[in-house]
């Protein structure tokens, strides 16, 4: 397996495009603004098998209801995805005729069926969406669609993301290279319960519908599922997995090695997307990974390793570079796991070394002024180990700013 650049445009047939339509206008609709896009499309050059994962939130965007109601009736195909940001199309009266009208914009302009188009948002809750500029919109973005504007696509997306992020690998089953890669969109409200906003994967492999679903709901699991910015769940997180089968391999439809393959694959894709969202939290200046080793079962190691890494005094611990490792054993201690915190160990790691700072639960002597040098990197590892079994697990968040609060403090305006 090696990466490749491509985002989602990577993998075999499939095409992108963006573009700015104007969903959310300049300060007084300054024309000499410069404006980023705010709306795209992809799209594969043929019918693909689709998988897809959503919020947990009670509150769901109208684009999910429209989403999850297009695959059913489609059995898990889709041939095109489109997708804005600036505006969630949430809580509004007439957001599922909106979005409704977005899938058949594309529908008519492609000339596919309706059901065969999903559609994403993410942006203000609350607010009315314009469906006047995505309706101008669509004609362009269908016309411009093409195998390299992933950058494009993925820069649409953004909200208070200052970076795009995308991630592609490819990789061979039987004999028969194949690509798989993704975009991203995330910065806040984020925590684990799908806690992604908005990400996309495509890929060439041929993988039945039913298998493709199974691997995109465990990898979540261990990989979206484990991370957190600040608590909050959004209303319009999404995962969708689109696989083309133009790779020309034999369609995984049983568990096996070629499964085990494509598994893998979509780990290192969903593994590092995971690791950018972290890394561009909301104010964040620090990316935090915990590890959570020898623990009796996968359960209890993803608990204990997001207690940490969804601690606020530990977030603003590591922004402040204090080494308080008691709120590490905090977070643990009240992780809903059962094991023996007498056995706990904590380490701080970076790329400027590494410090014990617990050993079976209680603090050993350790120098301040290498605690300081190694949380001062934009990368901070939390080695945690329970001494109670073989099994481990990741988390990731980022550290708590005071430009966290003022970025959410006039979100809307």
């Amino acid at each position: 397996m090696k990466y490749i650049e491509g985002g989602i445009c990577a993998a075999k047939g499939f095409k992108a495009s963006g573009t700015y339509c104007g969903i959310k206008k300049s300060a007084n609709d300054n024309p000499n603004a410069v404006h980023k896009n705010d709306i795209c499309l992809f799209a594969s050059d043929t019918v693909c098998n689709a998988a897809a994962v959503y919020t947990q939130n009670k509150v769901k965007g109208a684009p999910i209801i429209v989403t999850k109601a297009n695959l059913e009736k489609s059995n898990g195909k889709a041939k095109a995805v489109i997708a804005n940001s600036k505006n969630a199309n949430t809580c509004n009266a007439d957001g599922v005729e909106k979005a409704d009208r977005m899938c058949q914009l594309v529908s008519d302009e492609m000339g596919i069926p309706k059901e065969q188009v999903i559609v994403a948002s993410t942006g203000v809750i609350g607010q009315i969406l314009p469906i006047e500029p995505i309706e101008n919109a669509v004609p362009i973005l269908v016309s411009e669609l093409d195998y390299s504007k992933n950058i494009e696509a993925a820069t649409a997306i953004m909200t208070t993301d200052t970076v795009k992020k995308e991630y592609a690998v490819e990789f061979e089953i039987e004999g028969k290279v194949c690509r798989l890669g993704g975009m991203a969109k995330g910065s806040g409200m984020i925590h684990p319960n799908m806690a992604t906003t908005l990400n996309f994967i495509t890929s060439d492999c041929a993988v039945s519908q039913p298998l493709l679903q199974k691997a995109l709901s465990e990898i979540v699991e261990v990989t979206y599922n484990c991370l957190s910015i600040d608590g909050d769940t959004s209303t319009n997180d999404m995962v969708v997995l689109l696989a083309n089968g133009e790779a020309e391999n034999n369609e995984i439809a049983f568990e096996g090695e070629s499964y085990e393959a494509f598994k893998s694959a979509l780990y290192e894709v969903m593994e590092n997307l995971t690791r950018m969202l972290a890394k561009d939290g909301e104010g964040a200046t620090k990316l935090l990974e915990c590890i959570c080793s020898d623990a009796p079962d996968k359960k209890t190691a993803i608990t204990v390793a997001k207690s940490v890494v969804c601690s606020s005094l530990f977030k603003a611990a590591m922004f402040g570079e204090d080494a308080n490792w008691g709120r590490v054993l905090c977070a643990i201690g009240y992780a809903d796991a059962d094991f023996d915190i007498n056995k706990v160990d904590v380490e701080l790691k970076s790329d400027n070394g590494c410090i014990t700072v617990c050993k079976n639960g209680s603090g050993v002597d350790f120098s301040e002024e290498k605690a300081s040098k190694v949380l001062s990197c934009d990368e901070i590892y939390i080695l945690v180990s329970l001494s109670s079994g073989n099994t481990s697990a990741k988390a990731w968040g980022c550290d708590l700013t005071y430009d966290y609060v003022k970025i959410n403090g006039d979100y809307r305006t």
